[in-house]
């Protein structure tokens, strides 16, 4: 009985269906890295690590490593608004200009965490013909189903970002509500 070969293991992002081409090369593949706190940036180095890591992916997808814009300004910045974060700042200005290909992060909904943010910032993907990819996927927001899923996720991800509201148990204490 002969083995049967094992295929090797391609993560989603790393198929890019087509959505990546000449006109996104020509343009800079930009990592945004980012971590909610200081505290975080110290105790899980592993993600600043791997959002490091993804200037090897944007690589891996085509881009010259000398295209690859690696934006860090906000480590230990929260996401909850896009004010007083300059890197967020500089990665909305590059995409206005026209400047950006692709936007990688270890997860898109991070890049912002209010509403308001995500959803600008999708719009002016969707204008100016910008990827975005994460460890899902690779997404075109001229794709209605793209457009969709990131949109989800973005509201997912405000929805569940952990503000804790309190109010009144049926016992008389107060009680967390998330």
């Amino acid at each position: 009985m002969t083995a049967t070969p094992v295929e090797p293991t391609v993560r989603p992002w790393e198929v890019h269906s087509g959505k990546v081409g000449p006109r996104h090369w020509e343009r800079l593949a930009v990592v945004y890295v980012r971590q909610s706190t200081v505290q975080q940036v110290v105790d899980h180095t592993e993600s600043t690590r791997l959002q490091y890591g993804l200037a090897d992916r944007a690589v891996g997808l085509g881009w010259p490593a000398g295209r690859v814009l690696v934006i860090d300004d906000d480590l230990g910045r929260s996401g909850a608004s896009a004010a007083g974060r300059l890197g967020f700042g500089r990665l909305v200005s590059e995409v206005s200009l026209d400047h950006v290909g692709i936007i990688l992060g270890v997860e898109m909904s991070r890049l912002a965490r209010s509403g308001a943010d995500w959803h600008r910032l999708l719009e002016l993907c969707a204008l100016f013909g910008t990827l975005l990819a994460d460890s899902d996927g690779v997404y075109d927001l001229t794709d209605v189903n793209d457009r969709l899923l990131l949109g989800l996720k973005g509201t997912m991800s405000g929805a569940t970002r952990g503000r804790t509201l309190r109010v009144n148990s049926p016992t008389g204490g107060s009680m967390p509500r998330v």
